[in-house]
């Protein structure tokens, strides 16, 4: 009987750049602040140099975290499909968790873009607890524009609680 080889995946999880409070904006429409630039930025450059071409982006519909991606790209980064979705604004895991497990198993790679607590949620979610200094990091702050990288080898549809293991855990500055 031949052994069924299983597809190694990603799942980058970042939270959105520094955004602004200067205008009296609804927390949906807050844009980045200068920082959030730089930061975003800089986050593209690590995930251009560090992950390469992404093949799926799951992304918030708040404007903080669609202009983090515009900022990703103006760093390197690099995706084949992007998708927003309002499920990823303010909302648990359990509601997003969906997006992820219906990806195509054609995508190796995919980075979610979301809002703080989703994305420490989400990593803790998927991701096994070890002796990765990340989940200290992670456990103490998840800033913006940290990212924090899971791999596993199943199936995305198959993708449970605990499956990943946590590779890296980063907070580019600009």
């Amino acid at each position: 009987m031949a052994k069924v080889m299983t597809m190694s995946h990603r799942l980058v999880i970042m939270r959105h750049s520094k955004s602004s409070w200067a205008e009296p904006e609804p927390d949906h429409a807050r844009p980045l602040n200068k920082r959030g630039h730089r930061d975003g930025k800089a986050a593209g450059q690590w995930l251009a140099e560090n992950i390469g071409p992404v093949d799926h982006v799951l992304c918030s519909t708040a404007t903080r975290t669609r202009l983090t991606w515009e900022r990703a790209q103006a760093g390197g980064a690099v995706a084949k499909d992007v998708h927003y979705h309002d499920e990823i604004y303010e909302t648990e895991v359990s509601y997003f968790e969906h997006l992820i497990l219906r990806l195509p198993e054609s995508v190796g790679t995919a980075l979610f873009v979301g809002h703080w607590p989703g994305v420490v949620e989400l990593a803790h979610h998927f991701g096994a607890e070890d002796e990765h200094p990340g989940w200290a990091q992670m456990d103490k702050k998840f800033p913006t524009s940290a990212i924090a990288v899971l791999e596993f080898d199943t199936p995305w549809k198959t993708l449970a609680d605990d499956l990943a293991r946590l590779t890296d855990f980063v907070i580019p500055r600009g």
